[in-house]
């Protein structure tokens, strides 16, 4: 059901399913094989697998009792921690997904105005209101999921409801607020591109020149390079900001925070769900949160990024390849210039995979990713970056079916 972890998709026939256990940066498989991960669960564990302080907390909530008739109070503990991180707003939602808590905060903020149409930027989940821009092109989702995704079961009344615009082209989205009635912008504040805080800005200005609801979409980009959302770093401040992924470290918990403004409508908007109410996810957030102040584990991330991206630079060098890492601090994204990167993307996790390494051209790294435990890795990618320059015809060399061309996650 899974397209982030659809084995079918990263290595067709190749790569595992299955799991039996987890630590730090190590998976292993059914068959007891070890792998060094630098997937990391599509970037959710920021702090690695198992990290002790965090499972004795949950395994003592476990003992106490998860859900019951009533509410639990670590809900509002965590609210008051994700608004003392971001002043500017002053109530939050919760629910399991990033999809969901997408979903939410576009709930709000159609509440909150009369023009119902959406711009949008970014992946931001599986639900019928985003997969419904690819009912007017099946081109639509390209540069921000994969090559034309089906629409089927997606009502086609939402067709020409929401609509596509690409990150750093400012005039495509004043064009669409101008042509298209468009009341709220949801964007990715950023993830695979270079981070464009000039782009960033001008989008702030015209939400509010035209009266847009803006939601910054920090699922993948929050609790990385700064303790809560990139754009308190940068101080652009949006209406609406969501998080998931690494806010849990693993376990299902995501949020959104908003500003005051939108709170009265939004409490008219009915959302609810039994298992929003979980424990779990909550005292695993507030855990994680207090870990990374206590360590500081956006400083380590930052320094652990700064070190790969050189040490994979100087591979390149040595080999006399053109290299181009983008992506957010935390997550580098290998471009090669001059070259074929869908076709060298599934060489290097072909290649990775048999040295039982989960990687691709994109890393997402935890504290744990450090110079000892990653010698493997990058002796291993000196190796493929030997063949990938040597070789003429690399096609010939891949030994399972291609992966879809433009798939997002690992792009």
């Amino acid at each position: 059901m899974l397209l982030s972890k659809n084995p079918e998709i990263i290595l067709p026939t190749k790569w595992p399913t299955y799991f039996s256990k987890t630590n730090k940066i190590s998976v292993w498989d059914l068959n007891n094989r070890i792998f060094l991960d630098c997937l990391m669960l599509v970037g959710t564990n920021v702090l690695g697998y198992n990290y002790p302080q965090l499972q004795k907390k949950i395994i003592n909530t476990i003992q106490k009792g998860n859900m019951s008739s009533f509410n639990c109070p670590e809900e509002v503990e965590l609210a008051e921690k994700l608004i003392e991180l971001h002043p500017w707003s002053s109530f939050t939602k919760f629910a399991k997904t990033g999809g969901e808590i997408n979903l939410i905060a576009l709930r709000i903020a159609r509440a909150n105005t009369k023009k119902q149409n959406v711009a949008f930027c970014g992946y931001h989940g599986w639900h019928d209101w985003y997969l419904s821009a690819n009912l007017s092109s099946k081109k639509n989702l390209n540069n921000h999921l994969f090559e034309n995704i089906s629409t089927v079961g997606i009502p086609k009344n939402l067709k020409n409801t929401v609509y596509q615009f690409n990150y750093g082209k400012i005039n495509e989205l004043i064009k669409l607020i101008k042509k298209n009635s468009i009341g709220i912008v949801i964007m990715e504040f950023a993830r695979i591109k270079e981070l464009n805080i000039d782009f960033l800005k001008s989008v702030k200005r015209i939400c509010k020149k035209y009266n847009c609801i803006l939601i910054f979409d920090e699922c993948t980009s929050g609790f990385r390079e700064h303790i809560g959302g990139v754009h308190i770093k940068y101080n652009i401040e949006p209406d609406i900001v969501t998080f998931g992924k690494a806010i849990g470290n693993g376990y299902p918990i995501t949020c959104l925070l908003a500003k005051e403004k939108l709170r009265n409508k939004s409490e008219k908007a009915f959302i609810s769900s039994t298992n929003w109410s979980d424990r779990i996810g909550f005292v695993a957030a507030n855990k994680t949160i207090e870990i990374m102040k206590q360590i500081k584990s956006n400083k380590i991330i930052e320094k652990l990024h700064n070190n790969f991206c050189q040490r994979l630079k100087q591979i390149a060098l040595k080999n006399k390849l053109k290299i181009k890492i983008i992506g957010l601090v935390g997550i580098p994204v290998i471009n090669f210039i001059n070259k074929d990167n869908e076709l060298i993307k599934n060489f290097i996790t072909q290649e990775m995979l048999k040295k039982n390494i989960l990687a691709s051209n994109c890393i997402y790294l935890s504290i744990f990713h450090n110079n000892s435990k990653m010698k493997k890795y990058y002796d291993t990618l000196d190796k493929i970056f030997k063949i990938i320059k040597k070789e003429k015809n690399l096609e010939k060399l891949i030994e399972q079916p291609l992966t879809n061309k433009k798939f997002y996650r690992l792009n």
